[in-house]
């Protein structure tokens, strides 16, 4: 029997780790930045049906610590890009009530677009739609760290009893604690790998990985991971309908 109550369930939260623009590129013959700049048509359509869903929040793995080694040249052109995008895409967000948000060591960002970013985040902020959190010089590992710091700081400072850390202590000190985790991590070019995104967050997400690159995801192939994830079965490590279930009989030897 089919479920129809599911037939429009969307998760609440989203990530998705944007892959392929590279391969994408160069499969056509093309520079690297063409990829990039294809990719940004794939973030505008994704961003804009995700808030006609109603999702409550979209992560994009936007830049990642790791991407800093990256030749001079290409990062240079992604934070002119991400800059460019900042402006452009102000007219997108306000119609579709889309509040921006970052995550990461933003403090890395070269000083124009830190600012560029920051004033977008301002124009947002009473936006009452989806949240958009961008993860920017980002890396999951170095969130964990940070949030670890700022506990041994408290400890040190005598605001926090050590034997009170717990995990929603921990939690509590990452860069966005206020995002519900993702009910859903999507990778696109059929990578499987996590790749240091959201450690701590994606314990019990559900993850989608299809091989379309970034460049040529769209709306369809959303509404694809989407139907995937209705058929999925969360169990947060428990079993399905345990309440209901007969309990699993005993016998006592001998009996």
């Amino acid at each position: 029997m089919t479920d129809h109550s599911r037939e429009f369930e969307v998760p609440r939260s989203l990530a998705i780790i944007m892959d392929g623009n590279g391969r994408w590129a160069r499969a056509r013959g093309f520079a690297r930045i063409r990829g990039h700049e294809q990719g940004v048509r794939a973030v505008r359509d994704t961003v804009t049906e995700c808030a006609r869903l109603g999702l409550v929040s979209l992560t994009l793995y936007a830049f990642s610590e790791e991407n800093w080694k990256r030749p001079a040249r290409e990062v240079r052109f992604l934070m002119g890009m991400l800059k460019r995008f900042l402006v452009e895409e102000r007219p997108t967000l306000m119609d579709n009530g889309v509040r921006l948000v970052h995550c990461g060591r933003v403090e890395r960002l070269p000083e124009d677009v830190r600012a560029t970013l920051f004033e977008t985040e301002t124009m947002t902020v009473e936006n009452d739609g989806l949240v958009l959190n961008l993860a920017l010089s980002y890396g999951g590992r170095q969130e964990i760290v940070d949030a670890a710091r700022q506990l041994a700081a408290e400890v040190k400072a005598g605001t926090l009893e050590i034997d009170d850390i717990d995990e929603a202590k921990l939690a509590a000190r990452l860069y966005r604690p206020e995002l519900p985790d993702p009910d859903l991590v999507i990778r696109t070019a059929g990578e499987l790998r996590i790749s240091n995104f959201l450690l701590w967050q994606i314990s019990y997400s559900e993850i989608y990985v299809t091989d379309v690159c970034w460049p040529e995801f769209q709306v369809e192939h959303l509404h694809a991971a989407f139907a995937a994830f209705r058929q999925r079965e969360r169990r947060f490590g428990g079993l399905p309908d345990a309440a209901s279930e007969d309990p699993v009989p005993i016998h006592e030897p001998g009996a």
